[in-house]
């Protein structure tokens, strides 16, 4: 029997025409659809200092999504932890916790661009130190009813953790990732992982991720109650016909190009111009654009050849309508979702 998909929604709130007050209410509306569909989660990027990210706190998104929807889970993709006070980062996921009755989950991260880092005075060399050190005090702290932790770069003295996770003994953990250190990483620990890049690259890591876990059971026992979820992130845009897909989606994707691209051409930096531009995306397979059928054979392949049991689509960005973001997801959960 083939393993069951599961299907999300992953989302940057990029700059797009418009108001910034209209922008957050039409992504709502749009993940309330999602959520009416039974999509499995919901997961928003956090970026600073740039266009990219026009929703830079995605705790204070969370908080009002939580009250406009019903069973959808969701989860910052991830949060930055070298940017996060400990104690904060504890008290403002238990609250979303609550706030969601137990929906929230935790994808994190130490950053990959340095120039979002330098945004709040961090040093880009001290980033894994400080993540690994904020971690660990996250999960004490979700634990322990007192918190104590000298490292580095914390201290703690009997500080009381007076606010507790509605899930125990704290919420499940993503981290995301497009390389072998951390798909090992993910799977060491018993995290959920999500994949980016061409299927070729999204099956190496899979394969590693089931490698390594299939040596440390008792890290994905202790963190989920089911098997570890193996997502795969792709941009998708969907038409009646392909002709009428690529008109829409390659000037919206541009304008989107332009958005992940601004904070390091700002900074003199394209290392990351090719990875993400439409021709090489779109041959790479890691934007899917087309009519229903098309792009249903290609997460069809995907699916097959990789192993995922999630399916992570990014409905909605760069210049896209909320309207053809909208029609988009709805051809997707008529026709592909029940055929996947």
């Amino acid at each position: 029997m083939a393993e069951k998909i599961d299907f999300g929604m992953f989302d940057w709130i990029d700059r797009a025409p418009g108001s910034t007050a209209d922008l957050y209410e039409s992504r709502i509306q749009l993940i309330q659809l999602a959520d009416e569909a039974g999509f499995y989660g919901y997961h928003l990027a956090e970026h600073h200092g740039t266009p990219l990210g026009m929703a830079p706190s995605p705790s204070l998104f969370f908080a009002s999504l939580a009250q406009r929807t019903k069973q959808i889970r969701f989860s910052p993709m991830a949060f930055l932890l070298p940017m996060y006070h400990p104690i904060r980062l504890i008290e403002e996921v238990c609250m979303l916790d609550h706030l969601s009755n137990g929906r929230v989950e935790l994808g994190i991260s130490r950053g990959v661009s340095p120039h979002e880092i330098k945004c709040f005075g961090v040093d880009p060399d001290e980033t894994r130190e400080i993540f690994t050190e904020t971690l660990e005090i996250f999960r004490l702290g979700m634990s322990e009813d007192v918190l104590n932790y000298r490292g580095k770069h914390f201290e703690f003295n009997d500080v009381p953790m007076a606010v507790k996770p509605l899930q125990l003994p704290h919420p499940p953990i993503w981290y995301p990732s497009f390389s072998e250190a951390g798909a090992t990483y993910a799977a060491e620990n018993g995290f959920h992982f999500m994949s980016l890049g061409p299927p070729g690259l999204t099956s190496q890591l899979n394969n590693l991720y089931r490698e390594v876990a299939a040596r440390h059971p008792e890290e994905a026992q202790m963190m989920n109650a089911g098997a570890p979820k193996l997502g795969a992130n792709r941009q998708l845009f969907i038409a009646e016909t392909e002709t009428e897909a690529l008109a829409i989606a390659k000037p919206a994707y541009e304008y989107w190009y332009k958005s992940i691209t601004e904070l390091w051409h700002r900074n003199s930096d394209h290392a990351y111009d090719d990875f993400f531009r439409w021709e090489s995306c779109l041959a790479g397979e890691s934007i899917l654009v087309g009519s229903v059928d098309k792009v249903r054979e290609q997460i069809q392949q995907l699916v097959a050849e990789c192993g995922i049991n999630y399916f992570i689509g990014s409905f909605a960005w760069g210049s896209l309508t909320p309207e053809q973001s909208r029609r988009s997801l709805e051809l997707f959960i008529s026709e592909i979702v029940p055929n996947v």
